[in-house]
């Protein structure tokens, strides 16, 4: 079958290079396919985002507002957005989770990741991010009553259990919208975070959707992790390290440092909800069977918070 996109992509490269070598990529839970584009002085990745399907406008305008906020983002190499087409700087193929599975400790990476998350949190809001607010949290959770259940669990939930369901999660998200509010990513986690050959600092990809929404929320995106399990004792260790930087009019809200990381414990399970969606939906709608593999473990961790909260939720608790 033609690959018309690839085609396209590749008429626009000549443009741009006289010589060029194209290979893919990993793809990522949306529309947007990435390429490796050699060229005999340097390495690229090529961002195809068909316009039909998806705006770079933000990606565009979100790496650069990061970027002046001192986080390490792709520079924007050349770019075209009626065809959808960016070339990005390359970071390179190791990304946390890859660097993980080779290496014992992380420890530099854990410093490096929330140096740069402290920069994000004190960032202004100068691009007007939209709010992550409660009927958002609802219509992410929505989502595993709408893929999860059916296509996982084999059953539908009727009128009354969605209710229920719910009705038991609106507190929820009353109490974690009530948190003071910073810029997040909202996909800070060990694939989004890679460690290119020259060290660090970390580069940042997939920073297109942030948002204003919980301090705590990239926190918990990265130490309740959905592809990774660190020992609960690692999580706190560097959640205090967090806390103890943390901007002392966020800190401040927080009693103490028990606190705090049981807003990040609330705020990791209304993500892992989420994502159980997620994962379903890519998996059954997109074809993209690989994420059911990751299924068991976020499970895994909705069920230890749940525990941990002393939580019921109807059509969750095991």
């Amino acid at each position: 079958m033609s690959d018309l996109r690839l085609e396209q992509a590749k008429r626009w490269l000549a443009e741009q290079f006289s010589h060029f070598d194209i290979q893919t990529l990993a793809g990522d839970a949306s529309f947007r396919r990435y390429f490796r584009v050699s060229t005999a002085e340097e390495t690229y990745v090529l961002m195809d985002a068909p316009p039909e399907k998806e705006d770079v406008s933000p990606f565009i305008h979100i790496c650069e507002w990061l970027s002046q906020n001192q986080l390490c983002v792709p520079k924007i190499i050349i770019r075209d957005q009626s065809q959808g087409f960016l070339l990005l700087e390359d970071f390179g193929d190791v990304t946390w989770a890859v660097y993980l599975k080779e290496n014992s400790t992380v420890e530099h990476l854990f410093k490096d990741a929330l140096q740069q998350l402290h920069h994000l949190q004190a960032a202004p809001n100068t691009l007007k991010l939209p709010c992550f607010d409660i009927q958002r949290m609802q219509r992410e959770c929505d989502l595993y009553l709408d893929w999860y259940l059916p296509h996982i669990q084999g059953t539908t939930p009727n009128s009354k259990e969605r209710k229920q369901f719910h009705n038991a999660l609106q507190p929820l998200f009353k109490t974690i919208h009530s948190l003071p509010q910073a810029p997040v990513h909202l996909d800070y986690h060990s694939r989004n975070l890679m460690v290119p050959e020259i060290g660090l600092p970390l580069g940042i990809i997939d920073f297109q959707d942030a948002v204003i929404g919980p301090v705590t929320y990239d926190l918990a995106s990265l130490l309740y992790d959905c592809y990774q399990d660190y020992p609960e004792s690692e999580r706190r260790q560097w959640s205090l390290y967090f806390f103890a930087a943390l901007h002392e009019k966020h800190q401040a809200y927080f009693q103490d440092f028990e606190t705090w990381h049981q807003a990040v414990r609330l705020t990791s399970l209304q993500r892992h909800i989420k994502v159980l969606g997620i994962f379903a939906r890519l998996a059954h709608r997109d074809g993209k069977t690989h994420f059911l593999d990751e299924i068991p473990l976020t499970y895994q961790h909705c069920m230890q918070e749940l525990k941990v909260l002393s939580l019921q939720i109807p059509l969750l608790n095991a």
